[in-house]
């Protein structure tokens, strides 16, 4: 079988929130609150991207991942690059991504512990349609009211360097090793691939494209280089808006007019996947 729904896998985050419509349904008063959805294979597989949805109600812990090396040094098959593509965002939300000024290894630590990081991450605004490809060791925070669909390697490996003294763990030291505390520039790489079909994010570990079509899609992926299809709006074969498909060989998809799909694939170069 080439094509595969993805399963869904709710977290619960104290930053999350009940409020999910219009991407998903609401979660009830007296149920916890909901920070990320996850599609997950349903066999239990580790592929090489994770997709999921995020929801916030305040902001995200100031974190940072470790490259592919710092990784595997630590006992993981991988590292850590991520994407996000802001569905929408409240007045003034905001992504923390760099800082504000560079900073040694000593002075992240110290900023850190005393928390003076809030004021030294760079806290960019953000809306609707925002498209932004964070590599490993970039120093972020995601703020709230922002809701988010992420695109990441699949691992679950983040260093928290400061949570606002929520009582969850920090871990300064593997934090601070993997960091390139500096100020980081938004590049708009998106442009047409073809009619429908505009690439958001290229060169990195994975492709990113958003197909706004309504067609019979004849995908045609490489070998090594499986597609995830995540419905932001419509249909695409049997997956409606708020699911993932995993394409893995040839395979034709009836997309309804007006659909809305989040395209990502690993590797850094675009890959020729459809036929016409």
């Amino acid at each position: 079988m080439t094509v595969t729904k993805l399963i869904t896998r709710r977290i619960e985050k104290p930053w999350g929130r009940r409020h999910l419509s219009p991407f998903f349904e609401d979660v009830p008063e007296d149920d916890e609150k909901i920070g990320e959805i996850w599609f997950e294979t349903p066999d239990g597989r580790d592929p090489d991207l994770l997709i999921k949805y995020l929801f916030t109600s305040e902001r995200l812990s100031v974190q940072v991942h470790p490259d592919d090396a710092a990784a595997r040094a630590a006992g993981y098959a991988r590292g850590k690059d991520e994407a996000w593509l802001v569905l929408a965002a409240e007045p003034h939300g905001t992504v923390g991504l760099g800082t504000v000024r560079p900073l040694s290894a000593d002075e992240l630590r110290e900023a850190a512990i005393d928390g003076s990081i809030e004021q030294l991450i760079d806290w960019k605004p953000v809306k609707a349609g925002d498209f932004i490809y964070s590599p490993a060791g970039t120093v972020h925070a995601i703020g709230a009211g922002v809701t988010i669909i992420e695109i990441q390697q699949n691992v679950d490996l983040t260093y928290r360097l400061y949570d606002y003294g929520r009582p969850r763990e920090l871990h300064l030291e593997e934090g601070v090793a993997v960091s390139n505390a500096h100020p980081f520039f938004v590049s708009d790489e998106r442009h047409d691939l073809s009619r429908g079909r505009t690439l958001l994010s290229a060169g990195g570990k994975f492709v990113v494209e958003r197909w706004r079509t309504g067609a019979r899609l004849h995908l045609r992926p490489p070998r090594d280089r499986p597609v995830w299809i995540t419905v932001i709006d419509g249909r695409a074969g049997d997956a409606r808006s708020g699911e993932t498909l995993l394409v893995e060989g040839d395979a034709d998809l009836e997309a309804v007019p007006g659909s809305d799909l989040l395209v990502s694939y690993p590797g850094s170069e675009v890959a020729t996947i459809l036929e016409f």
